[in-house]
C-alpha cells in the first residue's frame, strides 16, 4: 500500500464528522451491514457520511427528476430519493443483474418502490434511451467512462439542474506525476479537465470523502 491507496480524510476527522452527522436511517445500516457481508467491494458503498450529503443535497434541490449511473447495493439511490418531489422518480442503472435482487428488498423496505425504477443493463445504451430531462444526476460507474456518461447526459439534464461525480480524487491518484498511466485515473482525469474547461457550467471538486465533482448547467443553456 502507499500513500494513494489509503484515505483522504484522518480517520479521527471522520469519526468526529460522523459523530456530528445526523443519525443514519436503520434501513440504510442494515444495508450497509449486508453489503459489508455479502459483497467483495463493500467500499463502493457511499456510506453514511457521503448518503448524508447526497440526501442533504436533493433535499435542497427538490428535483421532479433523478438518473443514477451506477447502483451497486442501493444505498445512494436511497439517499437521493429523499429529496425528490411528491410523484417524482429516480431511475438507477447497474451492469450486474444481481444487484436487482440485492437492492430491490431495501427501497421497499425504504418505502421507495414506487419511486425508484431500476435498470440492468449497458449504460451508453440506456442512457440513449431515455428522454429526461433530469433535475439531479449522480456518477458513479466505470471511471474510464465518466466523460462519455457526462457528454450523453448534458443535453438531458435540465437547465439549471446538477451533475454529482463521485471518486473524483480517486485516492488522491489524479496529481500523481503518473496518473496518465493506469486506466481508471486517467479516466477521472479527463473528466475533470473536461469539466473545468466548460462555459456552460458552474463547478466545485469538493474533497469529501473520494471527491465528488458538483457540476450546474447554467440556467440559460438548453442544448
Amino acid at each position: 500500500m502507499n500513500e494513494f491507496d489509503e484515505g483522504l480524510l484522518k480517520p479521527g476527522i471522520e469519526k468526529y464528522a460522523l459523530a456530528h452527522t445526523s443519525v443514519e436511517m436503520q434501513v440504510l445500516a442494515r444495508l450497509s451491514r449486508a453489503t459489508h457481508l455479502r459483497t467483495h467491494v463493500p467500499q463502493m458503498l457511499s456510506g453514511h457520511l457521503q448518503g448524508a450529503f447526497l440526501q442533504m443535497i436533493s433535499k435542497m434541490i427538490r428535483p421532479a427528476s433523478i438518473l443514477e449511473i451506477g447502483t451497486f447495493t442501493g444505498y445512494s439511490a436511497i439517499c437521493l430519493a429523499q429529496g425528490l418531489q411528491p410523484g417524482g422518480k429516480l431511475i438507477t442503472m447497474d451492469c450486474n443483474p444481481e444487484m436487482e435482487d440485492f437492492a430491490s428488498p431495501y427501497f421497499e423496505e425504504a418505502g421507495l418502490k414506487d419511486k425508484i425504477e431500476m435498470i440492468i443493463g449497458d449504460a451508453t445504451e440506456i442512457i440513449e434511451k431515455l428522454d429526461g430531462p433530469f433535475d439531479l444526476v449522480f456518477i458513479d460507474a466505470d471511471k474510464e467512462n465518466y466523460l462519455e456518461y457526462f457528454k450523453m447526459i448534458f443535453p438531458k439534464v435540465s437547465p439549471g439542474g446538477y451533475i454529482l461525480a463521485d471518486n473524483t480524487l480517486w485516492y488522491g491518484r489524479v496529481v500523481h506525476p503518473n496518473a496518465e498511466n493506469d486506466r481508471e485515473t486517467a479516466g477521472i482525469v479527463r473528466f475533470n479537465q473536461y469539466v473545468q474547461q466548460l462555459e456552460n457550467v458552474e463547478n466545485i471538486l469538493l474533497p469529501l470523502r473520494d471527491g465528488i465533482m458538483i457540476v450546474r448547467k447554467k440556467a440559460d443553456f438548453e442544448g
